[in-house]
């Protein structure tokens, strides 16, 4: 039953797609009057005007231009002209670093929150201020005291990941079974040792779905904050491309965007089914 499922969602996604590839590719044809003037003014105006080609790119000019990218992904030639590997490279490394500071962070504190009823009257108040506040919102004072885009970009993937993981985790911990901690206060069982045999187990697919969510927020955010702040990485590519008006590389750079996003939804997604286990 869930194999026939998935042929027939299968079969539907790739009817999706090349019904949205067909009228992507229609709605760009060169329909448009052509204009008449002078050769001069025609290479002013380019293909848009001369020729009534349309200003947004078709799938095939895409596919093309992701072939030339395909093939080389890791050029340089100087600040402005780099690869699309080194900018997704950039990007998934300022992830990758703020997301583990915020793994390190979030899921101590967070069992701390769920294992004291203390602690979480305590820092509650906190948690419910910080926790509404854009991430860009703090790229201003990063970069004021920081003094650093790159890490002023990996500070504010720290403050948008921490978030999510640490209320999962919170919330994981204190809806562990409460006969199963009975048990293993009964046997003795240290907090420690507590901590890791019994309550870990139980609440890790609440703490990987929370870290599921934020890496989704995270890869988010980097690519609104590094249009900011400039350099590289893959939000900044899609910034200067659109500043140099090339509609295709921006279409391009916004598919990587999203399939980076997917694998790592994925990845976390397989973490959380291998911890998840019918009671």
């Amino acid at each position: 039953m869930t194999t026939s499922l998935r042929f027939r969602a299968a079969i539907v996604s790739i009817a999706l797609f090349l019904a949205f590839i067909g009228i992507w590719h229609i709605a760009t044809r060169s329909t448009g009057a052509t204009a008449s003037m002078s050769p001069e003014y025609a290479k002013l105006m380019g293909l848009t005007a001369t020729q009534g080609k349309s200003a947004m790119p078709g799938p095939l000019d895409v596919g093309a231009k992701l072939w030339e990218h395909v093939r080389r992904p890791f050029y340089d030639n100087g600040p402005n002209d780099k690869g699309l590997g080194i900018q997704l490279g950039y990007s998934i490394a300022r992830v990758g670093l703020g997301y583990l500071l915020a793994v390190l962070v979030a899921i101590p504190l967070g069992f701390l929150i769920g294992m004291s009823p203390l602690i979480n009257q305590a820092l509650d108040p906190f948690i419910q201020i910080l926790k509404p506040i854009s991430p860009l919102a703090w790229m201003p004072l990063a970069l004021y005291t920081i003094k650093d885009s790159g890490l002023s970009a990996i500070f504010v993937i720290f403050i948008c990941s921490v978030w999510p993981m640490l209320l999962n985790t919170a919330f994981g911990v204190a809806s562990v079974r409460k006969e199963w901690i009975n048990v293993a206060r009964t046997l003795e069982v240290g907090t420690f040792r507590r901590a890791f045999t019994v309550i870990l187990p139980a609440a890790a697919p609440t703490i990987l779905t929370g870290m599921r969510i934020s890496i989704g927020i995270a890869w988010l955010v980097i690519v609104a904050a590094e249009m900011l702040v400039g350099g590289t990485g893959i939000g900044y590519f899609v910034w200067n491309e659109w500043n140099n008006l090339s509609i295709t590389n921006v279409i391009i750079a916004i598919l990587l965007i999203g399939l980076v996003g997917m694998l790592l939804d994925q990845i976390l997604a397989r973490f959380t089914r291998m911890v998840t286990f019918p009671e």
